[in-house]
């Protein structure tokens, strides 16, 4: 469905189901040059298992129109507009990588707004190097390769996809092209920039889950150890044989660990 937020034609997938404020409501947030389609599988099953299940697409990403937002603070915000917009009130949040920074941030700045905590491929500080920053900034297709690469782990990349037929990197290679020009730029220097991970840490109140992959070459699980420090009360998951890319390699896994922690 559309929302408008912020003045802004805003899509959020809800697997053809109306918000209903009588139902619990978990907010799915993507990555960087993603779009809510990586939630596909996590975000029909609590559709329909009795939630209000909204995958955003952020400002100037997949459908949603506007200007990426360039702030986690700012974006933290806009999470909470959405919410409002869809006529819902607490919910409880899913954030992978960069999406996990702006799950974060929401939930440190607005701890009355936020039920549960789900962190995906989360490190903070989640520096960007400088290629892969460079060649964002130039549109260069080589950051969707390298992207590629350091996201998936090496069996992810000679296949492995839980569906017969499809192709992990091509699906993603496809996803990132689909991005506005810029987009990916405006994401990373975000994430670069992004300094405040640790004390909204401190803040969080409400019960918080990460889920690693023991094979991420883009959050490694020793760049997250600071976080899980603290985050209070923080659970920690690790999935073995999973890269970055944890929804696409460990579809299964992924959506068993968040009903077990979301119900």
């Amino acid at each position: 469905m559309y929302l408008t937020v912020d003045g802004n034609k805003t899509y959020v997938y809800t697997a053809n189901h109306a918000f209903d404020a009588g139902k619990t409501t978990v907010v799915f947030i993507h990555g960087a040059a993603n779009d809510h389609s990586v939630w596909t599988l996590q975000s029909r099953y609590f559709a329909y298992h009795g939630w209000n299940a909204l995958a955003v697409d952020l400002p100037g990403h997949g459908k949603s129109a506007g200007k990426p937002l360039t702030s986690f603070p700012d974006a933290a915000d806009w999470v909470v507009r959405l919410v409002d917009a869809a006529g819902g009130g607490k919910a409880s949040l899913v954030g992978h990588s960069m999406g996990s920074l702006v799950a974060l941030e929401t939930a440190a700045l607005h701890p009355d707004r936020i039920v549960k905590l789900a962190l995906l491929g989360c490190a903070a500080p989640m520096p960007v190097s400088e290629p892969l920053l460079n060649a964002s900034k130039a549109n260069d297709h080589v950051a969707y390769e390298m992207i590629n690469v350091f996201s998936h782990s090496a069996p992810a990349q000679i296949g492995g996809n839980r569906t017969p037929g499809m192709w992990m990197m091509g699906n993603a290679m496809r996803l990132m092209e689909r991005s506005a020009p810029d987009s990916l730029f405006a994401d990373f220097s975000a994430c670069n920039a992004y300094s405040g991970g640790l004390e909204a840490a401190a803040k969080v109140k409400c019960p918080t889950l990460m889920i690693l992959g023991k094979r991420d070459l883009m959050t490694p699980m020793k760049a997250s150890k600071e976080l899980m420090g603290a985050i209070p009360g923080v659970k920690v998951i690790s999935l073995e044989d999973a890269g970055h890319a944890l929804m696409a390699e460990k579809p299964d896994e992924v959506l068993d660990e968040l009903i077990k922690f979301l119900n």
